[in-house]
């Protein structure tokens, strides 16, 4: 008995210290990043660890208050006006009646499946991503988990249950734990307020109007009865919100491209890190673009730089951020085109009360 505790011991002792020097190594690490020569690299720690949910905590670790809001301030994008012309949009009809297919002759005649869907991969320097693209706008919908409970759904299911084809993840919500059920901000599934209570700082309304036209809209400052108002008179059909907010506690960004014009930035921009994002060409087409990062397949993540360049790159004339690190995965076709980037979920995604939903095209 003796013999098996000192054992017992020894073996407790041994993986205290290898804790202890792997937590120390870590600590190195950190503190070379946050100390060493390359201001680059201080920034890109600091600004994407502020993106997490969870280690937002790890650059006050090494960095003191002011050093950390130094390099926040130094690091974010410019503001960016998100009035869209929507005259710049033509949506047009193809010979059976679909939308989004354009008439002009000189133009690169695009493959498409029998959903009217392409997907594309993107291998960037820092990142991997897959670009959807959906021809008719219509086709893009809001599926969610309503009635909300306290778990949300995985991103096949929601799909599966709004009767899709595919889709990616969706907007801000409460992602404690994995259990994903319930909402932040403001959500709109065909035409039908799901969620009213815009109570976070900086939340903006990214979704459609029933013309299809994709739209972001600021809803600072707004209550309930203000945000109904706004659904009502601009006639959105689908939405979910996302925040717009540079600062310690939270570092999110929501314009990416308003009337076909890149938004300005300072220094990095913002961290790297899986992305999620949403955009719309000039002939109505949908573009859906999803990245890994956090050390997935070796890759950091993307910018706020990456998502304008690729979205300008592909057309288009309006995008905006959505959630994004852990959240973000992309369905299609009974199968999993990106899955989330935590080692738990690698095979599937997070549990999530709504989601981007492509649905199958109209015979």
């Amino acid at each position: 008995m003796k013999r098996f505790l000192r054992y017992l011991l020894r073996f407790f002792i041994t993986i205290m210290v290898t804790l202890l020097l792997v937590a120390g190594a870590l600590y190195a690490v950190l503190y070379r990043c946050c100390n060493g020569p390359s201001k680059a690299a201080k920034a890109t720690f600091v600004t994407t660890f502020l993106e997490t949910g969870q280690l937002k905590f790890v650059p006050n670790l090494v960095l003191s208050e002011e050093e950390i809001k130094e390099i926040v301030d130094a690091n974010k994008l410019k503001p960016m006006e998100t009035e869209i012309d929507e005259t710049g949009i033509v949506i047009e009809h193809d010979e059976n009646g679909g939308k989004g297919q354009t008439s002009d002759p000189t133009a690169k005649k695009e493959v498409f499946d029998e959903n009217g869907v392409r997907i594309e991969e993107y291998p960037g320097r820092t990142f991997f991503g897959k670009m959807m693209i959906i021809k008719d706008p219509s086709q893009v919908i809001v599926g969610t988990t309503y009635p909300w409970s306290e778990y949300g759904k995985d991103l096949d299911k929601i799909v599966t249950l709004t009767g899709g084809v595919g889709g990616v993840n969706g907007g801000l919500y409460q992602s404690d734990n994995n259990k994903g059920g319930s909402p932040y901000g403001v959500v709109v599934s065909k035409g039908q307020i799901q969620y009213n209570k815009p109570n976070q700082r900086g939340l903006y309304l990214i979704g459609f109007t029933d013309k299809d036209i994709l739209v972001i809209e600021n809803l600072e400052g707004m209550k309930a009865d203000d945000v109904k108002k706004l659904i009502e008179e601009k006639h959105i059909r689908d939405a979910v919100t996302f925040q717009e907010e540079f600062k310690d506690e939270n570092n999110h960004f929501v314009p990416l491209v308003i009337n076909g014009k890149g938004r300005e930035m300072q220094g990095l921009g913002s961290g790297s890190n899986p992305r999620t994002a949403i955009g719309q060409r000039k002939d109505g087409a949908i573009l859906l673009f999803v990245t890994d990062g956090r050390g997935a397949g070796g890759h950091l993540g993307a910018t706020a730089a990456d998502l304008i360049s690729v979205m300008l790159e592909y057309g288009a004339y309006t995008a905006a951020n959505l959630d994004g690190g852990s959240s973000s995965s992309m369905y299609y076709g009974g199968k999993y085109e990106m899955t989330s980037v935590t080692f738990y979920y690698q095979h599937s995604s997070w549990r999530l009360p709504d989601a981007m939903v492509v649905m199958p095209k109209q015979k």
